[in-house]
């Protein structure tokens, strides 16, 4: 049986509990807003229509929404009933099945929800939830069952008694509902608890009462439904996202040579046979090509591309800098806002002189180079094919195709280096 779903994900709290003014599902994991991950989901689940409910700082949450989706601005944060309330009032002729995601979940599979609404649809329920079953259960509202072991309530843990906060099968948030059911009840909702929120959660108990079918599936792994709520949450998060972005890379032909020290960004592009040795820091947006080799202790930050045969080695720091293929940027070099070309050899401690007090200027480099250790090139600056710089000079002016440079300033000798 299949009916048209609509998503609606919130996405409108503060980062209380983080202590940040940056609102919370805008907090990075593995160099990604953890918003995006749940956009992912969302997207390969084909919905209908999606409706992203936003509030704190809504301003720099939209710059991440993709066209297609929904905005739904809650006025007062005064609860997940009143956000649930703000996306339906974007869903006005819809009809079908209505799925309530949070923006700060990154970690949930395709797998798990598509087996939630499988169930939700197959079995005619009104309202279906995601539970987990936690040993320490701690901050998570609570599920509540009757003497038949069916739902009758969700305590939230701010409200919990003594007893029910030693159950261990926990609310995850995630509830699929039936669009009529969920509108027609969200009313009846009322602001009893401690903080005088609506909760969404108290919709099961009212269901519950009304003799409404509600019934919960419990997801296979604990890990992957967690909320990020505090920056110990968001650490253990990134740590799972990490490990399957280099699992990923390594089942596709990367050698990784120590998983743990090794810190691949959300979208980073490596090729095959390349190897990434330990201690190595890679940013979003990096491309690298086949057969390179990275680090150790190297640091690749956005915008860098490594062509094919690249060795970027031991501690060097690249950014915004384009790599030609068989160059060589070997041991303690700093390579910024750089155009370096092919078979190009750059001596150890070469640093890119790229900003000026004002600007980021860049630096071209052409094919055939050889950079002396411990050269300083002062952008903009520009080396021609084949030149060659002694160690230790500083280059202040563009230097001519197969020229030698040397000095402080560097000086152009007389008699040019030539090919063959």
């Amino acid at each position: 049986m299949k009916k048209e779903l609509a998503v609606i994900i919130l996405a409108a709290g503060k980062s209380t509990r983080m202590k940040s003014d940056l609102p919370k599902v805008l907090h990075p994991i593995c160099a990604r807003p953890m918003l995006g991950y749940v956009l992912d989901l969302v997207k390969s689940l084909k919905p209908k229509q999606v409706v992203a409910v936003l509030g704190h700082k809504q301003e720099l949450v939209r710059k991440i929404i993709p066209s297609g989706v929904k905005i739904a601005i809650q006025k007062k944060l005064i609860g997940t009933a009143e956000a649930v309330k703000t996306g339906l009032s974007a869903l006005k002729s819809f009809k079908g099945t209505v799925l309530v995601l949070y923006g700060d979940t990154p970690l949930l599979k395709k797998e798990t929800i598509k087996k939630l609404l499988d169930y939700h649809l197959e079995n005619e329920i009104d309202a279906t939830l995601l539970t987990a079953y936690l040993k320490k259960p701690s901050g998570y509202g609570r599920i509540q069952r009757d003497k038949y072991f069916s739902i009758s309530s969700i305590v939230e843990e701010k409200d919990a008694d003594e007893a029910q906060k030693e159950i261990k099968e926990i609310n995850t948030g995630i509830m699929v509902f039936k669009k009529e059911t969920l509108e027609s009840n969200l009313k009846y909702i009322r602001p009893n608890n401690r903080k005088k929120e609506y909760y969404l959660t108290d919709i099961i108990e009212i269901l519950a009462k009304r003799n409404r079918l509600v019934d919960g599936i419990k997801a296979e792994d604990a890990k992957e439904v967690l909320g990020i709520n505090t920056r110990a949450e968001l650490a253990s998060a990134n740590a799972i996202v990490k490990k399957n972005i280099n699992e990923k890379f390594m089942n596709n032909g990367v050698t990784i040579l120590d998983p743990e020290s090794t810190f691949i960004s959300f979208g980073t592009k490596i090729g095959v046979d390349t190897v990434i040795y330990p201690f190595t820091v890679i940013e979003r947006g990096v491309r690298i090509g086949k057969r390179c080799s990275v680090g150790p202790f190297a640091h690749l930050r956005d915008n860098v591309e490594l062509k094919d045969d690249v060795t970027a080695g031991n501690f060097i720091e690249m950014v915004r800098a384009k790599i030609g293929s068989k160059t060589f940027v070997k041991h303690f070099s700093y390579i910024g806002d750089s155009f370096v070309g092919s078979n190009v050899n750059i001596g150890a401690g070469t640093v890119t002189a790229n900003f000026d007090g004002v600007n980021k200027n860049n630096t071209v480099i052409k094919d055939n180079v050889k950079i002396g250790s411990d050269t300083i090139i002062v952008a903009p600056a520009r080396i021609g094919k084949s030149a060659v710089t002694g160690a230790g000079s500083v280059i202040t002016k563009n230097i001519p195709d197969n020229a030698v440079a040397v000095g402080v300033p560097a000086r152009i000798l007389k008699k040019g280096r030539r090919n063959g």
